[in-house]
């Protein structure tokens, strides 16, 4: 039989050689088990893809197959555990840093064509004049028909000062629209917004951990107290993935005494292991501090929000946290690749790990399992409250998730609510400033005939689902004859209406078209200035900051905090 190696196979099967020889140096003599079982399956390993690659009926690509097989290797572990190949070090530092080149914009798809979305502004995408609706005809000259957002994404991003040229369709405009830009070092500030938002109480919206985020809190904190008269501070974390954990502790350090304790790391590595200390004066260690937190806030996020909380230094406002409570470093790998890999589990100042998940022991069907109630225990905070581990941040002042009718879901999938602002913004040269900015009941009954003048919109009731299933058991079991006129009442009762849900649900649907008209001509600040009207945890954060005897009660445990319930399962 002939057997055939090109070359970048013959590489590929050269380079596990290497690394088996290397792992059988590190490892041939040693008598332990476990060093004798690595050496057997990467030999095992080894010689499997070497048959595989000259056997196998149809050629194969050997790129493909061994990252395949490290990603389902690292889908055993955990989620955060991952291979991050050359071609994807560009998307991994923009994570960690914030930073890119490119032209600034938010893309989406929408059908055959990928859209503007967002421009950012003071970029050259806002500077140049592209607008959120523009639908990406060409870049460069090739065609974007039909491509995915990724690839559409791809061809924006390039080197800094590169030219590119961007041809888009703009809806109200008869012939397409030529662009040219110069690639500039987008640098995005995790610092969404930071304002008054009454006389005397300051907002800071952080959207993720990156390099420096501390600086800007820090320099967002200093100019909100010092300039504008901020006597009470909220931190917004709401929706904050995490990222950087040496940031996550600067910021805490910003509100804590110097030598404070904010988080120490423990795993497999004991010499890796480190507690992580305030080290630098604060800027501030009195002034009244809330945090707000959802099902979103994870990682770096509840890192800040749980060792403020431990140390009894701000009250937490809003949901249950994500309960992320492990930590990855990256590892440098051969051919500019990286492995990112769990190392440690973090333990906030009362000594609690809020990991939610267990995944060293999963079911039989491969499903990972909460950390189960018996292993769940009880901490104590600075001034001696009650917290828990086991299961995110639990805030001390719960506020209820707001959830969206299924017309809302509709409205935003179906982006009703995208291409109306679009409409609205080419009819209406300028609106009112964003802090007084609403939806007017003429503006609010031209939106009801758009999405009545769209034939293709469609949406599902939970309801009506399950009275299908209702009727349909009711037939199985012949009850349904003895109540058909009820039955019938009902499906005439909950037939979907879409005047009827516009209207019902008016003041949902009126706060969303809001803010994506605001963002039209405010950017991202002013559709945030919109947002925060109307916004359940702010609300609940403003009167908890003016009233100074409950915030002091709830941070000495003279008031009772939700802080104290056990993770529910």
């Amino acid at each position: 039989m002939k057997e055939f190696l090109g070359k970048k196979r013959v590489k590929w099967i050269a380079s596990l050689s290497v690394a088996f020889v290397i792992v059988f140096g590190l490892y041939g003599f040693n008598d332990d088990k476990r060093n004798f079982e690595v050496v057997k399956n990467l030999d095992i390993f080894y010689t499997l893809f070497r048959e595989l690659n000259s056997y196998y009926v149809d050629e194969t690509n050997p790129d493909k197959l061994i990252t395949e097989g490290i990603n389902s290797m690292l889908e055993s572990l955990d989620p955060y555990t991952t291979y991050i190949p050359e071609s994807e070090i560009d998307d991994f530092t923009f994570m960690t840093t914030g930073e890119y080149a490119g032209i600034g914009s938010l893309i989406s798809k929408k059908g055959d064509y990928v859209v503007i979305a967002e421009p950012y502004e003071g970029f050259p995408a806002a500077k140049a004049g592209l607008k959120a609706g523009d639908k990406i005809l060409e870049i460069g000259g090739k065609s974007m028909v039909k491509k995915s957002s990724s690839e559409v994404s791809d061809l924006l991003k390039g080197d800094v000062n590169t030219i590119l040229k961007v041809k888009v369709e703009r809806p109200g405009e008869a012939k397409p629209l030529t662009f040219e830009f110069q690639r500039q070092k987008i640098q995005i500030n995790p610092v969404q917004y930071a304002g008054m938002v009454d006389s005397e109480t300051g907002i800071i919206i952080l959207s993720s951990f990156t390099q420096n985020c501390s600086r800007e809190i820090e320099d967002a904190f200093i100019d909100l107290r010092d300039r504008k008269g901020a006597k009470k501070m909220i931190l917004d974390l709401r929706g904050n993935p995490g990222g950087l954990l040496d940031e996550a502790v600067k910021i805490v350090n910003l509100f804590v005494p110097k030598g404070s304790e904010v988080v120490a790391t423990r795993g497999k590595v004991k010499q890796w292991d480190k507690i992580y200390n305030a080290t630098r004066e604060p800027i501030d260690t009195v002034m009244p501090l809330a945090v707000l937190v959802s099902r979103g806030s994870a990682s770096a996020s509840e890192i800040v929000s749980g060792a403020l909380q431990d140390l009894d230094r701000a009250v937490i406002i809003g949901q249950r946290s994500f309960g992320k409570g492990l930590v990855q470093t990256t590892r440098n790998l051969s051919y500019n690749s990286k492995l990112k890999v769990t190392t440690a589990k973090y333990y906030v100042p009362s000594g609690r790990c809020i990991q939610a998940l267990d995944y060293t022991h999963r079911e039989e069907d491969g499903s990972v399992g909460l950390i189960p109630d018996s292993l769940i225990s009880m901490f104590k905070t600075k001034n001696g409250r009650t917290v828990y581990d086991g299961g995110g941040i639990s805030p001390d002042i719960k506020v209820e998730m707001q959830k969206y009718s299924n017309i809302t879901y509709a409205l935003i999938t179906q982006q009703m609510i995208f291409d109306y602002a679009t409409e609205f913004a080419i009819k209406n040269k300028t609106i009112a400033a964003a802090n007084d900015f609403t939806i007017s009941d003429d503006t609010y009954n031209n939106f009801k005939a758009f999405v009545n003048g769209k034939t293709d919109f469609k949406y599902k009731s939970s309801t009506q689902e399950k009275l299908k299933e209702l009727i349909d058991t009711a037939k199985k079991e012949d009850y349904f004859d003895v109540a058909s006129t009820e039955f019938k009442q009902l499906e005439d009762m909950l037939k979907l209406d879409v005047n009827k849900d516009l209207n019902l649900f008016k003041d949902e649907i009126e706060e969303l078209l809001a803010v994506e008209i605001a963002k039209r001509y405010y950017y991202q600040k002013g559709a945030i200035e919109v947002g925060l009207k109307k916004d359940a945890e702010l609300s609940e954060g403003l009167a908890l900051l003016k009233d100074l005897p409950k915030y002091k009660g709830l941070l000495n445990g003279q008031v009772a905090s939700h802080a104290g319930d056990k993770p529910k399962r």
